[in-house]
């Protein structure tokens, strides 16, 4: 492909300046934490892709999409009185939620309320552990969300995972029409980077190099995927923030 020429302010060696994106999968479908690791290896390896700012621990923000961890969930759960039904019959709400508290229950009620709208089950929250102490730029603590996963049900309506996926959508919709509607002075921390029963999204205002760091869950072994979508994210035409950073539900571009 040609190149326009050097001119003004334009230079061709800047052309690699876009988003990053990677995807490594199985061909076989064979789920295991390999491919999460190769797919946090690419996530490294097109750090370049990505802006950085002054603040060399400030990016745009990266990301991991991966398929449903069923045997990480269920181990995470043991203690917390959570009853998963088999996988397929249930989805997880990954949320990003206000650091105070008033306004994130009255998010998590919002939520909740929703599920059972649609008449599907609330089986229950989990915190999403992460590491605090590894390295971050000041600026990105201080709009670092509270992470939470919401364990959805299927209810009596819902028979196979195509029908508990729309009405997943529809709880995810729902939910965020009411908490907008609410007003909340901190609502704006509020945002749902997956609600599925097939995928879940890890992702931050994170270098791409700090997502298999930060998210522990994607340290463990028994989280497995026999897919994984990466994205380093170069903004464009809008200030990076922890919900704009990619992969989005089911997509990420750049």
């Amino acid at each position: 492909m040609n190149q326009s020429a050097a001119q003004g302010m334009y230079d061709p060696a800047n052309e690699h300046d876009a988003c990053g994106v990677g995807f490594v999968a199985h061909i076989k479908g064979q789920k295991s934490h390999h491919i999460i690791e190769q797919g946090l290896l690419i996530l490294k390896n097109i750090d370049h892709r990505g802006a950085v700012g002054a603040d060399a621990l400030a990016g745009d923000g990266a990301g991991i999409l991966i398929q449903i961890p069923d045997a990480l969930f269920r181990k995470a759960i043991l203690n917390l009185g959570i009853v998963l039904p088999p996988l397929g019959d249930y989805g997880v709400a990954m949320c990003f939620l206000p650091q105070e508290p008033a306004a994130r229950a009255a998010c998590e009620e919002e939520i909740e309320r929703a599920v059972r709208a649609e008449k599907q089950v609330v089986l229950g929250w989990r915190d999403v552990p992460v590491n605090h102490d590894m390295p971050m730029s000041p600026l990105i603590k201080a709009t670092e969300p509270v992470i939470r996963q919401l364990f959805i049900g299927r209810g009596n309506d819902v028979l196979v995972t195509d029908a508990l996926e729309r009405k997943l959508y529809i709880i995810r919709k729902r939910a965020s029409h009411a908490i907008r509607a609410l007003k909340l002075k901190y609502g704006g921390e509020y945002y749902i980077p997956s609600c599925s029963a097939r995928t879940v999204n890890y992702k931050g205002l994170l270098l791409a190099d700090q997502v298999g760091e930060y998210y522990l869950d994607l340290q463990d072994p028994a989280c497995i995927s026999a897919l994984a979508l990466v994205h380093q994210r170069f903004s464009t035409n809008t200030f990076p923030t922890w919900d704009l950073a990619h992969p989005f539900r089911y997509i990420a571009h750049n």
